[in-house]
């Protein structure tokens, strides 16, 4: 069975914007996705926060290719009323870490990939940073 993992916005902000130091941990788990080594899922909220801050930050046309470019390598964990429900009920100081854990359990992720794992304590699935989730991917799934 192929592992499952919800990726934080974070992460994928880390590979389009080459943000160093962290863009090289991150492109390798964005590569493991890629190969369909395992299946990577982005929030579904993720993805109108992504566009916004591309273009932002390098306009329209960079936004837009963002996107289609995440939607070539990524699943789409859906974000409805059952998932806003599940984070609130969380009561997270960031309503948009609740969400995406709300979103990786829903969808049933084994891990959040995020720069912040400090953010998702108490989260269903455990968040790990790019670096931890390369060596966790390393080690053969638990036996159904």
């Amino acid at each position: 069975m192929k592992r499952r993992i919800l990726i934080d916005l974070n992460v994928v902000l880390d590979v389009l914007l080459d943000r160093s130091p962290h863009a090289e941990a991150a492109a390798a788990v964005w590569a493991l996705v890629e190969r369909r080594e395992v299946e990577g899922l982005l929030a579904a909220h993720c993805v109108t926060t992504l566009h916004y801050l591309a273009t932002r930050a390098r306009g329209r046309e960079f936004g837009d290719r963002c996107v289609a470019d995440v939607l070539t390598v990524f699943a789409v964990a859906p974000v409805d009323g059952a998932v806003l429900a599940d984070a609130l009920a969380l009561r997270w100081a960031r309503f948009e870490d609740a969400v995406c854990a709300a979103g990786a359990r829903a969808a049933g992720c084994q891990l959040i990939t995020t720069r912040d794992p400090r953010g998702f304590k108490g989260s269903a699935c455990p968040a790990l940073t790019p670096t931890e989730t390369l060596a966790a991917l390393r080690t053969p799934p638990p036996a159904a």
